[in-house]
């Protein structure tokens, strides 16, 4: 392939990447743009080796990946903002309103605060009971019965 050719496959290429990047929004196929436009200026100060053009293309790719990949993923990582309802997984509560599955209702008090509620694994918990919540789902309390709680059986 001829070097002017060259110029349109690695712009065409390089609109190809930008447009993945702006649709993606992840950071993920910016650094195969700035590879192709270097491989495109190869091209266009008339280095004639496709092959040599490829292999910068790639090496680009890579090396901007790598400089950069570890400070975008820093940046792009956010992760899940604890809330206040995040602070009551793995606390112990008292069950305030007995918790049936079946019938979908139950309620604990936790750090002073009260919460509907359910068993994680579907037994049914009478008031009086202590238990450690386990995780939220929505705004209900998924919680298991503590051992050593006040059994009434």
């Amino acid at each position: 392939m001829t070097s002017s050719t060259m110029i349109f496959v690695w712009l065409g290429l390089t609109v190809f990447f930008l447009i993945l990047e702006c649709v993606s929004v992840q950071l993920t196929s910016i650094w195969f743009a700035l590879g192709s436009v270097v491989a495109m200026l190869l091209a266009i100060f008339h280095v004639e080796s496709v092959t040599v053009q490829i292999i910068v293309f790639v090496a680009v790719s890579l090396a901007s990946l790598i400089a950069t990949r570890p400070l975008t993923k820093k940046l792009l990582d956010k992760k899940k903002q604890p809330t206040n309802a995040d602070r009551n997984i793995g606390e112990t509560a008292i069950v305030t309103e007995d918790i049936v599955n079946l019938e979908g209702k139950g309620a604990v008090k936790v750090r002073g605060t009260v919460w509907t509620a359910r068993s994680s694994d579907g037994t049914d918990i009478p008031a009086g009971d202590i238990v450690r919540v386990i995780r939220i789902e929505g705004v209900k309390l998924l919680v298991e019965k503590e051992n050593g709680g006040n059994e009434h059986d």
